[in-house]
């Protein structure tokens, strides 16, 4: 009976397990777990060793305190791996954490298979954390279709296994229509405003993304979905705001209102695969402090940071990054898309490749990724 020992340190990282772990029962139904989840992974029958939560931690400040607590937290999860003797560890994502458990696991039994699942981004900057992950990974599976190259040029096996986006649940058509109605959207056109899921970034981007709705249709309405801990600062910020804003960060409302969307204005990352999975043409901008803007100007490997352009290889999403990042630009872009159908065709081809490409019309991603994990145990 074979036995997996899995670490997810976040909600993404514990959506990703749950899905691994459904998988991978439909393969093996005498499977067992054991490791560090949260509910999802709780749910398809995991213990956590401890609460995930206590894990997910970001930035320097946070940590900094809380650092005695997470490296006991890691001794903890190295020991429960040594005595759990699992066919195989898998990490999920938060590298921090996991590599280093990871690490350690590796040095007291140095036959211990480590899969690792999210693949760095090693294709946009720092190209040397593939290398590092090395010492320690066997497998890696991975999100998007052309990472396995960088994993196998640093010494790892790797899949490309499939994005979760093309699993996520897309609005009905009754949903859309109740939406508008909830809202008295009657038939005008709808833009979504998306400035981030942090408080820094949502400070920085709100005003310029509020700044270039003037230039939107007169008619046009404006949703902006977002997460609980930032409904009432965006409801403040959006008041003064073209298009009469509806704020909410109801998930079942965000589905709709991304269905019922004629185009939106997004800040840089995974948002724009949640917006290809909808068929929602897309306009991106993102800007940071001025020393992190230097810095990374200077590490960046690629010419656009957009998932879509990069997995469609196209550059049919306009990005404005930096210092491009001026209400000016960016309204002149939205409102092209809102106003031009043709503009918003061109790029929907780009959506439906990137969508294609990542899996839809596929096996689910999480049983392409326990067939991935059960094809590297058999070796």
């Amino acid at each position: 009976m074979r036995h997996l020992f899995l670490i997810a340190g976040e909600p993404s990282g514990d959506k990703l397990g749950a899905a691994l772990m459904a998988g991978l029962k439909t393969l093996d139904p005498h499977i067992r777990f054991s490791g560090i989840g949260g509910p999802l992974m709780g749910a398809e029958g995991l213990e956590s060793l401890f609460p995930m939560e206590v894990l997910s931690v970001m930035g320097l400040a946070e940590v900094l305190p809380r650092l005695p607590d997470l490296l006991r937290r890691r001794d903890q999860a190295v020991a429960a791996v040594a005595a759990a003797a699992p066919d195989a560890l898998i990490t999920i994502d938060s590298p921090d954490f996991c590599l280093r458990v990871a690490a350690r696991a590796k040095a007291a039994r140095s036959d211990l298979p480590v899969i690792h699942y999210v693949a760095p981004s090693v294709w946009a900057w720092r190209p040397a954390r593939a290398e590092r992950m090395a010492r320690v990974v066997d497998h890696v599976l991975a999100l998007l279709p052309f990472e396995p190259p960088y994993m196998e040029a640093a010494g790892m096996t790797c899949d490309f296994v499939g994005h979760p986006v093309v699993a996520e649940q897309q609005a009905s058509a009754d949903e859309i229509a109740a939406f508008r109605a909830e809202h008295d959207l009657g038939d005008a056109p709808v833009a979504l405003v998306l400035p981030g899921s942090r408080r820094g970034e949502v400070a920085r981007l709100a005003p310029v993304f509020g700044d270039a709705l003037a230039k939107l249709p007169d008619d046009a309405r404006v949703v902006v979905p977002t997460l609980p801990h930032l409904e009432a600062g965006l409801r403040d910020a959006a008041r003064s705001w073209r298009g009469r804003p509806i704020v909410t960060s109801d998930p079942t409302a965000k589905r709709a209102a991304f269905g019922a969307a004629r185009a939106a204005l997004a800040a840089s990352g995974t948002v724009s695969l949640e917006l290809a999975a909808s068929d929602t043409p897309m306009v991106i901008a993102y800007d940071m402090n001025w020393f992190s803007r230097r810095i990374l100007s200077r590490l960046l490997r690629v010419d656009t940071v957009t998932l879509v352009n990069l997995v469609s290889e196209t550059r049919a999403v306009p990005e404005f990054l930096g210092d491009a990042c001026r209400p000016g630009p960016v309204g002149d872009a939205l409102a092209r898309l809102m106003r031009i159908p043709s503009e918003r065709e061109r790029q929907r081809e780009a959506l439906a490749l990137t969508m294609e490409r990542l899996g839809r019309g596929g096996d689910m991603p999480g049983l392409r990724a326990a067939r991935s994990v059960m094809a590297r145990l058999a070796k």
